[in-house]
C-alpha cells in the first residue's frame, strides 16, 4: 500500500484489514514503549491486573502461569513470555510464588498496579491527539460493523 496522501473516494476503497492490522501494531508498539520507558512491560502490567482483586481477578486468588495465559488468551502476543515476566515481578517483590507454583500479588505489587494504571491516560492522551470524541466513537462503530459483518463478535 501506499504513504501517500489519497482522497477520500480513494481511501473508500482501501481495505479495512490492511489498515487495522497496520493500526495493531502501530499502537501495540507505542503503547509498550511507553510503558517500557517507565520501566515495566506491559505482560508484566496485565499479570498484575489479572491478579488484583481490585482489578482483573473476581477473587484475588493465586494463579499458575499456564491459567494467567489461558486468561489473557485474547490479548496475549505470541512473543509475550509470561514465565519471564512473572520472574522480573517476583524478584521486584510484587509477586510471591506458592509451593503449587501458583503466583500472588503482594502488597507492593497492588501499589504497583496502581500506579502503573496512572499512565494510561497519557498514553490514551497521546494517542487520541488530534481526534475528537466524537470521531473516535464512530470509528469504533465502523470496526463493530465490519467485524459483525465478517462474522464476529463485538
Amino acid at each position: 500500500m501506499t504513504t501517500q496522501q489519497l482522497s477520500d473516494a480513494e481511501l473508500a476503497g482501501q481495505p479495512a484489514a490492511y489498515w487495522t492490522g497496520l493500526a495493531y501494531e502501530a499502537l501495540i508498539a507505542f503503547t509498550r514503549a511507553r510503558m517500557t520507558e517507565k520501566g515495566y512491560t506491559q505482560p508484566q502490567f496485565w499479570l498484575l491486573r489479572n491478579l488484583s482483586v481490585n482489578d482483573l481477578s473476581a477473587d484475588g486468588e493465586g494463579m499458575t502461569v499456564p491459567e494467567l495465559r489461558e486468561a489473557m488468551a485474547s490479548y496475549l502476543r505470541p512473543e509475550d513470555d509470561l514465565a519471564a515476566e512473572a520472574e522480573v515481578l517476583l524478584v521486584r517483590g510484587w509477586l510471591t510464588r506458592d509451593a503449587e507454583g501458583r503466583l500472588w500479588l503482594t502488597e507492593a505489587g497492588e501499589q504497583a498496579r496502581v500506579e502503573l494504571a496512572r499512565n494510561a491516560p497519557a498514553i490514551r492522551a497521546a494517542l487520541h491527539e488530534g481526534i475528537d470524541d466524537a470521531d473516535y466513537v464512530i470509528t469504533m462503530k465502523v470496526l463493530q460493523r465490519l467485524i459483525r459483518n465478517a462474522g464476529g463478535a463485538v
